[in-house]
């Protein structure tokens, strides 16, 4: 989605995707630093990490607890910090392919460089709750699943949007504790627990990665909470577009969303952060729509066509076992 929407600005920039250990990231992050990047996203599992390494945290990092934008700047002759991609710059492309003078600091290149930590995870999650399951979060009960960098920001924005009660479940419940005594802190009103809810709630949350690969086991254990007490249900997984658990779901009449619309707007904030330009909302979504939803029809064929080997494998099996028992009668 983002190059589709560097193409519709008319940026000669390119986005593109790294696989990198945790044990990487302080490398990546340096060496994104060295070539002059203008940004990166991080995604699972290093946003909480790299909040202990960026030279500097934006309000949104400090207040979510979590990076998953970085932004590269560079300080001019005057001391001023700046995103890099104003250094050396003489001219930017227009989409009718005339150009538009720049304005580089004076000195053209950056006398420093730092990396600042950004969050807009919280701004995504919240806006494709609403936009996608029109759900009003004021007064809702909520079962959050996994309090890991995403989950974590979804259970802190989540409280500040003023949810009735919040219900937490972490595989290591000492995390989710830690994220419930930070939301008690900052947000007394909210009914904070660890734990599954008694009863029904308004929206189930998935925070995890399970179903991100095939043959994951859903995230939630039914016997713990079933299903059809939850009106609506949310996984922030949206590759593929529907997991195990969004399929369960709708078996159980719940409404469903995947986590697209969270990805679509965490990205185009993102965007605006590196570029300083309003991103094109349209573009973005049609790019994200196509390459999601042709991904998971490929995903889809190639299990279909597994499938049909595998029935061929036994047909030839069993067209073996039948030629051997021929043979000796022969």
């Amino acid at each position: 989605m983002h190059n589709a929407a560097f193409a519709a600005l008319g940026l000669n920039w390119r986005y593109l995707a790294f696989e990198v250990r945790p044990d990487d990231l302080r490398a990546a992050i340096a060496g994104a630093k060295a070539m002059q990047f203008s940004g990166l996203n991080l995604t699972v599992p290093h946003k909480l990490l790299a909040m202990q390494i960026v030279d500097e945290l934006d309000e949104s990092a400090k207040t979510w607890g979590a990076v998953n934008t970085i932004r590269f700047e560079g300080r001019d002759d005057n001391g001023a910090w700046l995103p890099l991609h104003q250094f050396g710059v003489p001219s930017r492309q227009l989409r009718d392919g005339q150009t538009q003078p720049a304005k580089p600091p004076e000195g053209g290149t950056p006398n420093e460089i730092r990396a600042v930590g950004f969050n807009t995870d919280s701004d995504g999650v919240a806006r494709s709750l609403r936009e996608d399951l029109a759900l009003k979060l004021e007064g809702a009960k909520v079962l959050l699943l996994g309090t890991g960098g995403a989950g974590q920001v979804a259970a802190l924005r989540l409280a500040l949007e003023n949810v009735s009660e919040l219900f937490l479940v972490d595989f290591v419940s000492a995390k989710a504790e830690a994220v419930a005594q930070e939301i008690r802190k900052r947000h007394p009103r909210v009914k904070v627990k660890v734990g599954f809810p008694p009863g029904p709630v308004d929206l189930l949350l998935n925070a995890t990665p399970l179903g991100l690969k095939p043959g994951d086991p859903s995230p939630l254990d039914e016997k713990q909470f079933p299903l059809r007490q939850a009106r609506a249900v949310y996984d922030m997984i949206y590759n593929p577009a529907e997991t195990l658990l969004l399929k369960a779901a709708k078996a159980a009449g719940c409404r469903t969303a995947n986590g697209l619309g969270m990805l679509l707007h965490q990205g185009a904030k993102a965007f605006e952060i590196w570029t300083g330009q309003p991103a094109p909302l349209d573009v973005m979504r049609r790019a994200l729509e196509a390459e999601v939803y042709q991904s998971t029809v490929h995903s889809r064929q190639s299990a279909v066509r597994s499938r049909q080997s595998t029935v061929r494998s036994r047909q030839s099996a069993v067209r073996s076992r039948q030629s051997a028992v021929r043979s000796p009668q022969s």
